[in-house]
């Protein structure tokens, strides 16, 4: 019976094991920067390219030093590009130019 907090094992995962830094969280942190990076060059790249840099660096392990994902650093490049573009598009948007009057 696997109902009303009567789980089918005895002793569930300790939150250690779950919220570790070498298990799958790295590489899933590093897919979902790269998907913001590449989704911020066509839409709210100002809002998705930080997030894709978040990302990649939590996927990194928040240090330059060792191993590193290549999804991590494509996701902290990609979103690193795409806010530069993205402010340089801002940027160029509120120049004095041609407007209204």
């Amino acid at each position: 019976m696997a109902s009303f907090g009567h789980g089918t094992r005895r002793y569930p995962r300790s939150r250690g094991r779950t919220w570790s830094r070498t298990g799958p969280d790295r590489a899933t942190l590093g897919i979902i920067g790269v998907i913001c990076a590449v989704a911020g060059f066509f839409v709210l790249g100002i809002v998705l390219g930080p997030a894709a840099i978040v990302c990649g660096w939590l996927a990194m392990g928040r240090s330059w030093a060792g191993s590193r994902p290549v999804t991590a650093v494509v996701a902290l490049v990609l979103g690193a590009i795409d806010t530069l573009l993205a402010l340089i598009l801002l940027a160029g948007a509120t120049t004095w130019g041609p407007g209204m009057f």
